[in-house]
């Protein structure tokens, strides 16, 4: 996967997680944020270490 794809899918989860924020799917939004939060890290962490 290169940067791109990880930085638009980063960008879709964070965009899903507002957009279900708004719309008042809580559980969704905190799943998104989290998702995009979690792989972010990931992908940081690893970046570094290789």
């Amino acid at each position: 996967m290169t940067n791109i794809q990880r930085d638009i899918l980063i960008g879709l989860l964070f965009v899903v997680g507002i957009l279900g924020f708004i719309s008042g799917e809580f559980i969704l939004s905190t799943i998104m944020f989290g998702t995009a939060a979690l792989f972010s890290n990931v992908v940081l962490s690893y970046s570094l270490h290789h």
